[in-house]
């Protein structure tokens, strides 16, 4: 078991500076992070790939930084590895939260905000949102495919920062 271990460890560069890892040492530690990555993304969500919301973007974001840590040597590989796998089951659990309780998935996911209510901009909610009347009218025009602001019969800011667009009938 102890030569496994140390060759394990010659592979990996376990234990070694940063700057004295090989090409061949980061490339396997590259390998074995896309693969353990492969698993995290079957034991996360399908969603969270999409980064429908920012929930979802922080999970995306967090976990490349601390994975590619464990690739370039300035993070213990195995501990990071570990840690890697534990923010996707705590993204999981929050998910589940979320699912069973809808005031916590307001909490960390949001809610859609109304910015237009029968053809008329709810100027505040614009602002809030950082909305431009020049991004609605984009919007529009790519989303719902219609030009005339009268023809709105309803438009939301989504939680996952899209506008959603019920036409007037």
């Amino acid at each position: 078991m102890n030569t496994y271990s140390e060759l394990l460890q010659a592979l990996l560069g376990l234990g070694v500076e940063p700057k004295h890892l090989s090409s061949l040492q980061v490339s396997l530690r590259g390998i074995i992070i896309f693969i353990a990555t492969l698993v995290m993304v079957r034991i996360g969500s399908k969603r969270s790939l999409a980064e429908k919301t920012a929930f979802d973007a922080a999970l995306m974001i967090i976990i490349a930084s601390v994975l590619a840590r464990a690739i370039n040597g300035s993070a213990p590989f195995v501990p990071t590895l570990v840690v890697g796998f534990v923010l996707v089951l705590l993204h999981r659990l929050f998910a589940l939260g979320a699912y069973a309780s809808h005031t916590f998935g307001i909490l960390i996911k949001g809610k859609p905000v109304v910015i237009v209510e029968n053809g008329r901009i709810d100027h505040r909610n614009m602002r809030m949102n950082h909305i431009s009347k020049h991004d609605l009218e984009e919007d529009m025009r790519l989303d719902a495919e219609i030009e005339q602001l009268s023809k709105i019969k309803i438009a939301r800011v989504e939680r996952s920062g899209d506008i959603s667009f019920i036409k007037a009938e």
